[in-house]
Protein backbone atom coordinates (compact mmCIF):
# COMPACT_ATOMS: atom_id res chain seq x y z
CA UNK A 1 0.00 0.00 0.00
CA UNK A 2 1.36 3.39 -0.96
CA UNK A 3 1.67 5.88 1.90
CA UNK A 4 0.06 9.29 1.57
CA UNK A 5 2.20 12.40 1.41
CA UNK A 6 1.37 13.24 5.05
CA UNK A 7 2.31 9.73 6.21
CA UNK A 8 5.63 9.91 4.32
CA UNK A 9 6.39 13.28 5.93
CA UNK A 10 5.52 11.88 9.35
CA UNK A 11 7.87 8.93 8.86
CA UNK A 12 10.64 11.31 7.75
CA UNK A 13 10.16 13.40 10.89
CA UNK A 14 10.13 10.26 13.00
CA UNK A 15 13.50 9.25 11.52
CA UNK A 16 14.97 12.20 13.40
CA UNK A 17 13.93 10.75 16.79
CA UNK A 18 16.91 9.68 18.88
CA UNK A 19 17.07 5.88 18.64
CA UNK A 20 17.74 5.36 22.35
CA UNK A 21 14.56 7.18 23.40
CA UNK A 22 11.60 5.09 24.43
CA UNK A 23 8.69 5.83 22.11
CA UNK A 24 5.01 4.95 22.07
CA UNK A 25 3.11 3.36 19.19
CA UNK A 26 -0.32 5.00 19.25
CA UNK A 27 -3.38 3.76 17.35
CA UNK A 28 -6.30 6.13 16.71
CA UNK A 29 -10.03 5.56 16.43
CA UNK A 30 -11.86 5.89 13.13
CA UNK A 31 -15.32 5.22 11.75
CA UNK A 32 -14.12 2.70 9.16
CA UNK A 33 -12.38 -0.26 10.79
CA UNK A 34 -14.22 -2.92 12.76
CA UNK A 35 -13.27 -4.11 16.23
CA UNK A 36 -12.41 -7.48 14.73
CA UNK A 37 -10.02 -5.96 12.17
CA UNK A 38 -8.25 -3.83 14.80
CA UNK A 39 -7.98 -6.78 17.20
CA UNK A 40 -6.63 -9.12 14.52
CA UNK A 41 -4.14 -6.48 13.35
CA UNK A 42 -2.83 -5.89 16.88
CA UNK A 43 -2.46 -9.63 17.41
CA UNK A 44 -0.62 -10.08 14.11
CA UNK A 45 1.56 -6.95 14.03
CA UNK A 46 2.19 -6.21 17.72
CA UNK A 47 2.03 -9.84 18.94
CA UNK A 48 -0.73 -9.02 21.44
CA UNK A 49 -2.74 -11.88 22.91
CA UNK A 50 -6.49 -11.81 22.28
CA UNK A 51 -7.37 -10.20 25.61
CA UNK A 52 -4.73 -7.47 25.30
CA UNK A 53 -5.77 -6.68 21.71
CA UNK A 54 -9.44 -6.52 22.71
CA UNK A 55 -8.70 -4.17 25.63
CA UNK A 56 -6.68 -1.89 23.36
CA UNK A 57 -9.50 -1.88 20.78
CA UNK A 58 -11.97 -0.85 23.49
CA UNK A 59 -9.70 1.99 24.64
CA UNK A 60 -9.20 3.10 21.04
CA UNK A 61 -12.96 3.17 20.54
CA UNK A 62 -13.95 4.91 23.77
CA UNK A 63 -10.92 7.16 24.37
CA UNK A 64 -10.05 7.92 20.74
CA UNK A 65 -6.55 6.46 20.92
CA UNK A 66 -4.39 3.97 22.78
CA UNK A 67 -0.69 3.33 23.26
CA UNK A 68 -0.40 -0.24 21.99
CA UNK A 69 3.37 -0.70 22.33
CA UNK A 70 6.43 0.94 23.94
CA UNK A 71 9.93 0.60 22.55
CA UNK A 72 12.67 2.16 20.49
CA UNK A 73 11.85 3.90 17.24
CA UNK A 74 13.60 1.26 15.07
CA UNK A 75 11.59 -1.47 16.84
CA UNK A 76 8.25 0.33 16.48
CA UNK A 77 8.59 1.65 12.92
CA UNK A 78 7.86 -1.65 11.11
CA UNK A 79 4.88 -2.21 13.42
CA UNK A 80 3.55 1.27 12.68
CA UNK A 81 3.95 0.71 8.94
CA UNK A 82 2.17 -2.65 9.23
CA UNK A 83 -0.75 -1.04 11.06
CA UNK A 84 -0.91 1.75 8.48
CA UNK A 85 -0.84 -0.85 5.68
CA UNK A 86 -3.87 -2.48 7.34
CA UNK A 87 -5.74 0.80 6.93
CA UNK A 88 -5.62 1.78 10.59
CA UNK A 89 -4.31 5.19 11.68
CA UNK A 90 -1.20 5.01 13.87
CA UNK A 91 1.87 7.02 14.73
CA UNK A 92 5.00 6.84 16.85
CA UNK A 93 5.37 9.48 19.58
Amino acid sequence: MKLSYEEEQLLEVQDNVVEEDVCDLVVFNDDVNTFEHVINTLMKICKHNAEQAEQCAMLIHYKGKCVVKHGSFPELRPMCEGILDAGITATIM
